[in-house]
């Protein structure tokens, strides 16, 4: 519905600011938005990203076939009614790699990494780039 406007606090093609530029026919964050940060350690250890969206290197510590990890990012643009999105952009090396979202708090949301490999299979040891978008909510 190119061109609609609806009630306050309900998304629109064209109607997301987030540097004061509008996103002409985009919908999502305007470009300096974002931001980037690097696990270090393994894949545990725990990152701080205050972006509304970004990308997220993962450690390359060996993850075995069938295993999960699980790391928070702590990010204090995120309230406890958000929604973080994830997808994989590149580095898996198993081919059978999920990450997901698991929890989210004031100030935080928790991301595992699971090897779905089959027993004996694969081990991950890729540097996985996750991309990550935050979407604001209400519960009311």
């Amino acid at each position: 519905m190119a061109g609609t406007n609806w009630p306050d606090g309900i998304l629109t093609k064209g109607g997301i600011k987030s540097d004061g530029v509008a996103a002409a026919d985009a919908l999502g964050y305007a470009t300096g938005a974002g931001g980037a940060v690097t696990q270090i350690t393994n894949r545990t250890t725990g990152v701080t990203l205050s972006k509304l969206s970004g990308a997220i290197t993962t450690n390359t510590a060996s993850l075995a076939a069938e295993a999960s990890a699980d790391f928070v990012v702590t990010n204090t643009l995120v309230a406890i009614g958000d929604v973080p999105v994830l997808a994989i952009r590149s580095g898996s090396n198993g081919g059978g790699t999920l990450v997901q979202v698991i929890a989210v708090a004031a100030g935080s949301f928790t991301i595992r990494v699971h090897n779905g490999n089959v027993a004996a299979g694969t081990a991950e040891t890729g540097a996985i780039i996750i991309n990550f978008v935050v979407f604001k909510a209400v519960s009311a």
